[in-house]
C-alpha cells in the first residue's frame, strides 16, 4: 500500500514539473513570472533549453523510477537535480547572495523533492516482504 501512495505521489510530482518544463519550451517567458528571470533577446533560447531541460529531465526520471519496476535508480536522477540546486541556493546564500522569499520558497521545494525522490528510491527499491507462514513451495 505505501508503495503505491509513493508511485502516486511521485507521479503527481513528475507531471507538476513536466508541466513546468513544456510551459518552459513553449513560452519562455513563463519562468520570468515563476522565477524572476528576464527572458530578452538570445536569452530566451538559453533559458527555454536549460531549465526546461532540467524540469523534463528529472520529471522523466520520476515518472520511470515510479512506473518500470525494477528501475526505482531512476529516482536518483531528479534527486541529484533538486540536492545541487539546493546546495548551489545554499552556497549562493552564504557567499551574500539576495535571499527573499521566492528564494525560501524554492528551497523548500526543492529540499522536499530531493527527500520525495530518495524516500522512494529507498522504499521502492526494497525487496517485497514475504508474508509469515506462508509456504515457499506452491506445487502440491
Amino acid at each position: 500500500m505505501v508503495n503505491w501512495v509513493l508511485r502516486g505521489a511521485v507521479l503527481l510530482w513528475a507531471l507538476f514539473f513536466a508541466i513546468v518544463g513544456l510551459r518552459g519550451i513553449f513560452d519562455p517567458a513563463s519562468f520570468t513570472e515563476l522565477f524572476g528571470i528576464v527572458v530578452e533577446g538570445a536569452a530566451a533560447n538559453t533559458v527555454r533549453a536549460d531549465l526546461s531541460a532540467f524540469f523534463l529531465v528529472a520529471a522523466g526520471g520520476a515518472a520511470v523510477g515510479a512506473l518500470v519496476p525494477g528501475w526505482s535508480r531512476a529516482l536518483l536522477v531528479p534527486a541529484a537535480l533538486y540536492g545541487t540546486a539546493l546546495v548551489g541556493r545554499l552556497i549562493g546564500a552564504g557567499s551574500g547572495d539576495l535571499v527573499n522569499a521566492g528564494i525560501v520558497q524554492a528551497m523548500i521545494i526543492e529540499a522536499l523533492s530531493t527527500g520525495l525522490m530518495v524516500a522512494s528510491w529507498w522504499m521502492l527499491s526494497r525487496p517485497a516482504p514475504v508474508v509469515a507462514g506462508a509456504s515457499a513451495d506452491t506445487v502440491h
